[in-house]
């Protein structure tokens, strides 16, 4: 599975969204646009990608970039491993 589609799988777990997801392509933005995505959901969605990759994500390096878009939250992601 590419990594893309791996973000979008926990994106979709952590906000509940079901198949909404299917429909997210790299360009799809996430802050500000979806709706369930609050402070709360950054966090777990932290926390999911930590607990799935295997690494630790710092509060300072995370800004609202990284989760402007799907594709700069993969890219981030892609950084880290």
């Amino acid at each position: 599975m590419a990594l893309l589609d791996e973000i979008k799988v926990i994106l979709g777990d952590v906000l509940q969204l079901g198949d909404k997801v299917q429909g997210f392509t790299a360009t799809t933005r996430i802050l500000g646009d979806i709706p369930e995505f609050d402070s709360m959901a950054v966090v777990s969605t932290i926390t999911a990608i930590e607990e799935a990759y295997g690494f630790v994500v710092d509060d300072d390096e995370i800004d609202a970039d990284t989760f402007e878009t799907l594709g700069s939250l993969t890219d981030f992601v892609a950084s880290k491993i």
